[in-house]
C-alpha cells in the first residue's frame, strides 16, 4: 500500500476537467487500498469542509486567494514538507506557483515528485506578458526536475520534449478516463430539433463566444444547452441576446447525476476550444454515445480524429459541421457508434493501473 499525495490547484466542487480527473483518479487509488491525500485550495469549494478525513481518501483545502487566474496558498508548502518520506507526490499542473512549491519542497526534503501535465496555458490578462519568461526560466526547470512527466497524448509528449527539453525517457503517456456512469447505448433518431450540449468552463480558452457566433449562422433548427460557469458568463449571455439566439440555454454548473442526465438527454456534443489537453467532457460525451463536433485544435484533434467531426476554429466551418450533423441522421448514428466504441478504452480503472505503472517506472 502506498501513501499518495494528489496535489492540485482546484478540486470539486470547483468546476473543471482537471478537478474531476484528480477526483476520479484519487477515488480509484483509494478503492485499491492506498492511503490517498488530496492537497488543494479552498477556491470554488463553497461549503465543502477544509478538512475531509473520511476513509482512505482525505482532502485538505488550504486557504487561498486567486490572482490573475493563479491560486496562491502559502499553507500548502507546510503540508508538503510534512508529507511522510515514502509518500508519492503527484502534482497536477496547469497553473503557475503550485509547481514551484512542490519542486521546492522536494528539493528541501530530497524527494522525488511526478508532474501530471494537463495543459500548456496561453497568456491572458494584464500579467500575461510575463508568461513566456516564466515558462522558459521557471516552469521549464520544474518540469526537468520531476522524476517523470505524465502527458495525455503523444502530441503533448512531443511538445513537452521540444519546448521544455524534458528527456524522452522521463515522459509517460497516460490518457484521461471516463466514469462508467456516463456510458449509454446509441439512441434512436430524435423527433425534435437537434439538442446540442456544451459542458465546461465559460473562460477564454473554451471560446464559447465562437460557438455562439456559429449558432447564429446555422440554417437548421438546433437547440444549445450550455452547462458550466465562469468569469465570461455575463458577457456570453449578453452576446447570445444580441445575436437573438432564443434556442440557447445557460444551465449553470451541474454535478453528479444531474450532469450524467444532461449527456443522456442530448443528441450531440460540441466543443469550440482554442486548445485542450485531453478534454474530459469529450470522453464523457463519447461514453454517452453522442456524436461530437469540435474545433480541430491540439488535444481535441488527437482524441477525435476518425471519431467525430473536426472543424477549423472559426464560426463558419463550425456552423457548417453542426448543420451537417443536424441534416444527416445516418451520419449522426455512425458517429454515435464510433464515440461509444472508442470510449471503452478509457475507463478510470485502466487509467489508474497505468498511473501505478508510471510510479514504478519513475521511482517515486
Amino acid at each position: 500500500m502506498r501513501t499518495i499525495y494528489q496535489i492540485t490547484p482546484y478540486y470539486p466542487p470547483h468546476l473543471g476537467g482537471l478537478e474531476r480527473v484528480v477526483s476520479h483518479l484519487a477515488a480509484q487509488q483509494a478503492a485499491a487500498g492506498h492511503d490517498v491525500r488530496v492537497l488543494t485550495t479552498d477556491i470554488g469549494a463553497g461549503s465543502a469542509p477544509r478538512r475531509d478525513r473520511g476513509g482512505p481518501l482525505r482532502v485538505r483545502r488550504h486557504r487561498a486567494v486567486e490572482v490573475a487566474h493563479t491560486p496562491l496558498a502559502p499553507g500548502l508548502l507546510g503540508s508538503l514538507l510534512r508529507a511522510p518520506r515514502g509518500a508519492v507526490l503527484h502534482l497536477h499542473s496547469a497553473h503557475a506557483v503550485l509547481p514551484e512549491l512542490v519542486a521546492l519542497s522536494a528539493l528541501l526534503k530530497r524527494r522525488r515528485f511526478l508532474l501530471h501535465f494537463h495543459l500548456d496555458v496561453d497568456a491572458s490578462g494584464r500579467f500575461g506578458r510575463l508568461l513566456p519568461a516564466y515558462k522558459k526560466h521557471v516552469f521549464g526547470r520544474v518540469l526537468r526536475a520531476a522524476a517523470g512527466v505524465i502527458v495525455l497524448n503523444a502530441a503533448q509528449g512531443d511538445f513537452v520534449h521540444r519546448a521544455y527539453r524534458v528527456a524522452r525517457e522521463r515522459i509517460h503517456l497516460v490518457p484521461n478516463g471516463v466514469s462508467s456512469s456516463y456510458f449509454r447505448p446509441v439512441r434512436p433518431d430524435p423527433q425534435h430539433p437537434l439538442r446540442l450540449l456544451y459542458v465546461g468552463r465559460l473562460s477564454v480558452q473554451k471560446n464559447v463566444g465562437r460557438l455562439l457566433e456559429a449558432m447564429s449562422l446555422l440554417t437548421r433548427p438546433v437547440e444549445l444547452r450550455i452547462v458550466g460557469d465562469g468569469e465570461l458568463r455575463p458577457e456570453l449571455e449578453a452576446q447570445a441576446a444580441r445575436l437573438g439566439l432564443a434556442g440557447v440555454e445557460f444551465a449553470g454548473p451541474l454535478f453528479g447525476d444531474e450532469l450524467v442526465r444532461a449527456y443522456a438527454e442530448a443528441d450531440a456534443f460540441v466543443l469550440a476550444s482554442d486548445k485542450e489537453g485531453m478534454p474530459l467532457v469529450v470522453l464523457e460525451a463519447m461514453a454517452a454515445a453522442l456524436p461530437v463536433v469540435a474545433t480541430d485544435v491540439p488535444g481535441t484533434r488527437e482524441l477525435l480524429d476518425g471519431v467525430g467531426l473536426l472543424a477549423a476554429p472559426d464560426p463558419a466551418p463550425l456552423a457548417a459541421a453542426v448543420d451537417r450533423l443536424a441534416a444527416e441522421p445516418g451520419l449522426r448514428r455512425e458517429l454515435a457508434g464510433r464515440s461509444a466504441a472508442a470510449a471503452r478504452a478509457y475507463t478510470w480503472e485502466t487509467v489508474a493501473a497505468q498511473v501505478e505503472k508510471v510510479y514504478a517506472e519513475a521511482g517515486v
